[in-house]
């Protein structure tokens, strides 16, 4: 009647609670101890028959009390009444189609409609997320025939800035409904509840049956499903090896809310370390992408909806950000994975002295902000700045199918240039993808270094020595330190740049405890270098 009924309502299925002892069945007793119904039952109840053979009677007896001579016959056959029993090939649970189903690929519109056309290098801010919102939103419209594509989310689909898939979908719930619920129904493509396992689960077991789907969370907060995680990428893994098994839908998840714009929620909030464990996956299953713009988070959720049983990672902020890359700059940049922005380069037809390099939103601006401080303090300074979206492009090709191939690793960060590298998650992640690397030792990884608490957005970065001014410092380190290339202007002046941040760092300290907020120059800083 349920099924029959066009009224969806939470039904009120029959349910019977069958209350059996722990180890039921098992061995009653073994050497005087209670085995059934006892926390032992959850161990190996005798572990070594071969060296105490009085266990070999416990184990025949044990054996014997499921009565084989009654379900087989001489031959060790299943006696034909008992298979009889066995449900013919069309009913059973594994040739149900929904367990093997045949994948079906999603109906994707072209991302560019909903990016930023000209984003004047930062000029314009804009909310990232908002915008892969009005993509998601178009997905729900192009599949609706087919509905095989859904959002999970613990509750934060509109905090992560994806509110407009509720222009043309709801969340679907079945419960008591009370006043004041907002966009619900039974039919819903939304699914919430404030249980990361639970959104996790869902989109595993819709994934299982071909859907498509999207799981947003906060970034510090996804490390509740680390084993759920685990598992499913083990499974992704064997089912590869097993003829039979068709591909699936990948396991897509977009971290947002991330630790350098979580200054107003504190310590609690801040935590990339969700990406190591990523790494730790079979390689030609996982994937990990820090788009820093609008532009290039559209250009690789788009990538990510395409591929098939991949598990494909994006972080990506919700707050209003410049934009830097133009739509056809971020298709090449992402199709690239990484790339040398020649716009915010001056060693063009030069042998650089610094590389800077970044991986995510925050470290791109803040490593972008300290080139321009370079670029005019020291302008005879070549530097180089180097973006990396697809971070597996920093393994060597051995470890990793998106590897770089070493040739184009030296190529771009150079045998023997100071890298100095701001990166969105924990430093010695990007170190263990280097390891090997020509040159790897000429890097200077900044990331989150566990140092949060509530404070301003900018002092965030300043706590972990990620901000602008650190950056400016590290480099002029490296000019005293390795470069040997530096005109002799450029490297006694050094000094006194380096001073100059320090000063900064002081008058930023200062600043925020008498006001509560980031400087102007802070919050208002464009780039301005033709």
């Amino acid at each position: 009647q349920f099924c029959d009924s066009k009224d969806v309502k939470r039904p009120t299925w029959p349910m019977i609670i069958l209350r059996t002892p722990k180890g039921w069945t098992g061995p009653a007793k073994v050497d005087g101890l209670q085995i059934e119904g006892s926390y032992r039952s959850h161990q190996v109840p005798m572990s070594s028959p071969v060296e105490n053979p009085s266990h070999l009677t416990n184990l025949e007896a044990w054996l014997q009390s499921y009565e084989p001579d009654k379900l087989f016959d001489k031959d060790g056959k299943l006696l034909p009444e008992l298979k009889a029993l066995v449900p013919p090939k069309e009913l059973r649970m594994g040739n149900n189609p929904y367990t093997n189903p045949i994948l079906k690929p999603l109906n994707l519109p072209d991302f560019g409609v909903f990016g930023i056309v000209d984003p004047k290098r930062g000029q314009v801010m804009a909310s990232d997320t908002t915008h892969l919102g009005y993509f998601l939103k178009e997905i729900m419209v192009m599949n609706e025939k087919t509905r095989n594509f859904r959002l999970f989310g613990p509750d934060e689909t509109k905090s992560n800035r994806l509110g407009a898939v509720f222009d043309v979908t709801t969340k679907q719930f079945l419960g008591e409904r009370r006043d004041g619920d907002d966009r619900m129904s039974s039919d819903g493509r939304v699914m919430e509840m404030l249980s990361e396992h639970q959104c996790e689960g869902w989109l595993e077991g819709y994934l299982l049956t071909g859907g498509h789907g999207l799981l947003n969370s906060y970034e510090a907060f996804i490390h509740i499903i680390t084993s759920m995680f685990n598992q499913h990428t083990k499974w992704m893994k064997m089912c590869r090896d097993i003829s039979w098994r068709n591909k699936l839908p990948s396991l897509n998840i977009l971290l947002s809310s991330h630790v350098w714009r979580q200054d107003h929620n504190g310590f609690t909030h801040q935590d990339p370390g969700f990406l190591g464990h990523v790494v730790s996956k079979k390689p030609d299953i996982i994937r990990i992408y820090l788009p820093p713009d609008a532009n290039c988070l559209l250009s690789v959720m788009h990538h990510s909806f395409k591929t098939i049983h991949k598990v494909n990672v994006v972080v990506a902020g919700k707050h209003p950000a410049p934009q830097w890359l133009t739509i056809d700059e971020a298709r090449s940049h992402c199709a690239a994975g990484l790339g040398i922005w020649e716009w915010a380069s001056n060693d063009r037809g030069h042998e650089p002295d610094i590389v800077m390099a970044c991986a995510g939103d925050v470290p791109t601006l803040e490593a972008l902000a300290a080139t321009s401080i370079l670029r005019k303090k020291l302008p005879n300074l070549k530097i180089r700045f180097v973006n990396i979206v697809n971070l597996m492009k920093l393994c060597g090709q051995a470890k990793h199918p998106h590897g770089l191939s070493d040739q184009s690793f030296d190529s771009i960060f150079t045998l023997d240039k100071p890298v100095i590298f701001a990166f969105h998650g924990v430093p010695h992640l990007v170190e263990k993808l280097i390891f090997g690397r020509h040159g790897s030792n000429n890097f200077i990884v900044r990331g989150y270094n566990e140092e949060g608490t509530i404070s301003t957005a900018f002092d965030m970065t300043v706590m972990n020595n990620i901000d602008r001014f650190h950056l400016v410092i590290d480099v002029c380190l490296s000019i005293e330190k390795q470069c040997k290339t530096v005109k002799e202007k450029t490297r006694w002046s050094a000094v006194y740049v380096k001073q100059e941040m320090e000063q900064m760092l002081i008058k930023h300290k200062k600043f925020i405890n008498e006001f509560g907020v980031d400087m102007d120059e802070i919050t208002s800083w464009k780039w301005d270098i033709e």
